[in-house]
Order: structure tokens, then sequence, then C-alpha cells
């Protein structure tokens, strides 16, 4: 019967051993292993050169004349698309809104660390052959000893920590003198420690977890903040566009019109009314107008080329040749903020200022805890246990359960550093820092309300320059007109027309530069209070793929 049991406890505890190695293992996905880079060392000791010539398509020729480029396909976009793509696709986004899940992580690591009770088992096995004099001779004295030792320890939010052990011991020797050969100690503790003054109390205990949580919460504001930027970003580019699009419209515009000044030129030579050089005079005003079209297409895809990589759209990566059509336009409204309202704003929703609270709020619980560990160490401990004694493990557990046998030991336990050099230097080093950013703070506050500031003259220089660059389009405009019909009259030459032609379209540009200006004030002075334009709300979760392994 006994031997039964023992085989049925010896199984238990097999099983419990298989259990808690296999609750360690985890299977990672393919993309999460471990993998090895090895790059020969001439890659990094060699810088390779670049020949244009091992770059060329072999059948590329170049142009013989050059000629305004043809539009490639050709999409449509909105501002709400548009924005609605950069959050969606941007990979600095994507990269960003892992850090609060990695933060989170962290938090429930460090809690578990602290806080997450354990169950531990020790299974010894001790087999000894001392030698032992007797009366007669020199003898053996041999035993053998099994321990088998079970409990479970609970740390405890105070710093303190309750131990719960139980013991199975077995002793088989040659020892005549023993009643019980083999016997049976079975015994049960429980422990309870805590500190009184030195890590004594849920706010020192907790300081670490308090730090995990303001750093997770750090990594929320910055992920605001990086949404906030990439949107922003995306408001810019698409402005930027629009501006590019806008004036390469305007210089092929301007372009035929040169010519059919060009023509008129010729018509009126031919006509006898002018000299042969005029011919000359359009033909060089032509050959400017198709520069500046170079020039803004070139501006265009560059401006394009940014805004795609923000977008990072699949179907619309920066080597397509792809245009984008911005649909939407400016809406200049002209605004009389209240400037402190909006440093109030400021001062309230930037990220970068919430996150400099949260590392005060951090530095506050860091001082908290150094003074603590200034403190002397005087813990208190409790130990009780009961125990049992039989020639069988049964009988012996029989005894366990009637607690005849039972110790109480209370310990009193006292630590004063000499000196305590090293908690004091910590805790001036924590305050020294707490100065630091407190200035911190105050320099931001002051650089918020200057960037608020100095968005708010950006918006109202730009509505200025909408103002005089519409006002100069329509005059430049007329002047054109009069200098046209003046060369029909044979006043003027082509050389005059083409001049007026050419502020008429500078001054066409400047006027949707400048709105595009004022769209990205307005984008600067949201971004300055730590807002988005516009009437609809972003609202985000942190990135939470599935990489295999349970939550």
């Amino acid at each position: 019967m006994n031997r039964r049991r023992t085989v049925k406890k010896r199984v238990f505890f097999s099983v419990a051993l298989a259990v808690l190695s296999a609750a360690g293992c985890t299977k990672l996905l393919e993309q999460d292993d471990f993998y090895q880079m090895r790059i020969p060392q001439e890659k990094l000791g060699r810088i390779e050169t670049f020949i244009p010539a091992e770059m060329n398509t072999p059948q590329a020729e170049a142009p013989v004349r050059a000629e305004p480029n043809a539009l490639a396909g050709e999409i449509q976009l909105t501002l709400e698309e548009c924005r609605a793509l950069a959050i969606e696709n941007n990979l600095e986004l994507k990269a960003q809104l892992l850090s609060p899940t990695i933060r989170n992580e962290a938090l429930k690591s460090t809690e578990a660390e602290l806080f997450e009770a354990a169950f531990y088992s020790n299974v010894k096995y001790v087999k000894t052959d001392h030698p032992n004099t007797t009366d007669i001779a020199l003898a053996g004295s041999q035993a053998e000893m099994s321990e088998i030792d079970l409990g479970v320890r609970m740390p405890l939010r105070t710093g303190g920590a309750v131990t719960f052990n139980l013991a199975d011991d077995r002793t088989k020797t040659n020892f005549t003198g023993k009643t019980y050969n083999p016997s049976y100690d079975p015994s049960f503790g429980l422990s309870v420690s805590q500190p009184l003054l030195r890590g004594a109390g849920k706010r020192v205990n907790m300081h670490r977890v308090r730090v995990a949580e303001y750093d997770r919460q750090i990594a929320g504001a910055e992920t605001k903040l990086k949404i906030i930027n990439v949107v922003s970003a995306a408001d810019r580019a698409y402005w930027d566009l629009y501006a590019a699009r806008r004036v390469l419209e305007v210089r092929k515009q301007q372009y035929e019109l040169a010519e059919a000044q060009l023509d008129r030129a010729r018509r009126f030579v031919d006509a006898g009314q002018n000299p042969q050089v005029d011919i000359i005079r359009a033909e060089a005003g032509l050959a400017g107008q198709l520069a500046t079209i170079i020039a803004a297409e070139n501006d265009l895809r560059v401006k394009q080329r940014n805004l795609k990589r923000i977008l990072n759209r699949p179907d619309l990566s920066m080597e397509t040749p792809t245009v984008v059509d911005p649909t939407t336009d400016p809406d200049p409204v002209y605004f009389e903020f209240d400037k402190k309202k909006l440093l109030a704003a400021g001062i309230e929703n930037r990220m970068d200022l919430l996150k400099l609270e949260f590392e005060l709020a951090k530095n506050v619980s860091t001082i908290d805890a150094y003074r603590n560990s200034t403190l002397p160490a005087l813990d208190l401990k409790y130990d009780y246990g009961f125990y049992g004694l039989g020639k069988t493990r049964n009988e012996a557990y029989d005894v366990l359960r009637d607690k005849n046998f039972e110790d109480h030991v209370v310990t009193l336990g006292l630590t004063v550093p000499l000196g305590n050099q090293q908690a004091m230097s910590n805790l001036r080093a924590a305050i020294y820092t707490r100065r630091q950013l407190l200035a911190t703070r105050e320099d931001r506050q002051a650089l918020i309300e200057q960037e608020v500031l100095n968005a708010l003259d950006r918006l109202e220089a730009s509505w200025q320059q909408i103002l005089a660059n519409r006002q100069s389009a329509i005059l430049d405009g007329r002047l054109y007109q009069a200098e046209q019909r003046q060369f029909e009259l044979g006043m003027r030459t082509s050389t005059d027309v083409l001049e007026a032609q050419t502020n008429y379209a500078n001054s066409q540009s400047a006027e949707y530069q400048a709105l595009a200006a004022y769209q990205k004030a307005l984008v600067d002075l949201a971004e300055a209070t730590g807002t988005l334009l516009g009437a609809a709300k972003v609202e985000w979760e942190p990135a939470r793929p599935n990489i295999g392994i349970g939550r």
C-alpha cells in the first residue's frame, strides 16, 4: 500500500516538473527567430565608385530638342484622403505605434518581476559513508537521505514577502540507535518578512512600476506627437504639391501664349510691318518659357515624390510616374486670433511639454525612493513551523496534521550604514536632476510661446501676400493685354510683350504660392498649439501585431 502511494507521488512530481518546463517554452514566428548577419570586411572598409556610364540604359539617347513632358497616369487626391493615407501607411508612424505596446510590455514585466508569486521546488538525494570509531574497530557510518521541498513565495507591495513551505524528508542509516529507520520527517513552514524603515511602504516598492507606467505614457505622448507631425507634414506636402502643380499650369499656359506671340511676330514680319529681328525676339522668349516649364516640372516631381513618401501607398511608390492631382482648393479666410487663448492651448496640448511633466513625475518618485534608501534597514521577520515524524510517511503526516510540535521565531534586524555616501549622492543627483528638468520646462514653455507667435506672424504675412500678389496679378494681366495691343499697332516689340507676359506669369505663380503658404501657416499654427487643423478628430491605438506568443 505504502509503495503504491510512493509511486503515485513520484508520478505526480514528474508530471508537475514536465508542466513547469513546458510553461517556459515558446515558439517564435519565423521572422522573429534568431538570425546571424555576416558582412565581408571589404564591404565596410572599401567605398565603391559611381560610374554614370555603367548605370546608363543602353538604348537611351540624348534628346535632340527640349519639349514639355506629357503627363503620365494621373490620380486625384483630396486633402482628407491624403491625411487618411498618411495615418494608415506612413512607415515612421508604423514604427512609432509599436512604442506604446513595447512600453506596456515593459510595465507588465516590471510588475511581474517585483510582485509575481513564484512556486519553487527542490529535490535532493544524499548518500554518505563516513568513517566512525566504535569500541571494537573503525566502522562506516552510512546514511541515505532524500528531500523534497515545495513552496510558494509571494512578494508584498509593502516591501515584505510571505513564504509557504512544505518539506518531506526521508532518512535511512545503519546507526542502530535510531528508533525509526528509515524515518520520515515532514514539515510545514510560514515565513513573513517586512522592512520597517528602508524599503518599507507601497510608494517606495511601487517606484519601478510607477516609472514604467510613466514611460508607457511618455510613449503615448511621443506617438501622439508623431501622428501630429506626420499629418502636418502630409498637409504641407499636399499644399506644396498644389502650388507646384498650379505653377506648372501657369508656365504651360505662358508657353502657349509665347507660341502665339511667335506666330503673330511671323505674320507681322511677313506683312512687312516689323523687322526680321522681332521673330528672333519671340523665339528667344519661347525658349525662355520652355526653361521655366522644365524647372517647374522638376519642382513638381520633387514635391510629388515627397508626398508619395509620406503617403506610402503600395501602388503609388516614389519611382512610379503617376501624377497626383490635389483637388482640394485653398480656402483663405481671415482670422483675428486671440493670442492668450492660443498660448494657453499650446501649453495645454503640446506633447513635448507633457513628456517633460512625466519626466518630472518620474523624478519625484526617484527622489522619494532615494530618500528612503538613506534610512537604516530595520527588518521584522516572523517564522512559524510545525513538524511530523514517523516510521512511515502516513504516520509522519498524521503527526504533522496534529501540530503538536510547533516553532515561533520573531527576528528584528537593524543595519545602519556608516557614512551612507552612496545613498546621499544618489539623492543629491536626483534633486539636481529635478532642478534641471524645471529649468528645461520653463525653457520649453518659452519656446512654445515663441513658436505660436511666430506661426501667427507667418499667417498674417501670408494673408497680406495673398492680397498683394492677387492685386499684382490683376494689374500685370492688364499690362500684358495692353502691351499686346500696342504690339499689334506696331508700337511695341515682341520683347516688350514677352516681358509683360513673364511678369504676369510670375504674379500668378506668386499668388498660388501665397495661397499654399497661407494654408501651411495654418498647419504651423495648429502644430504649434499641439493640435491638428480641421474639424475631424484623429483617434489612434497602439499597434499589436501577432508574434506567435500569447498575451
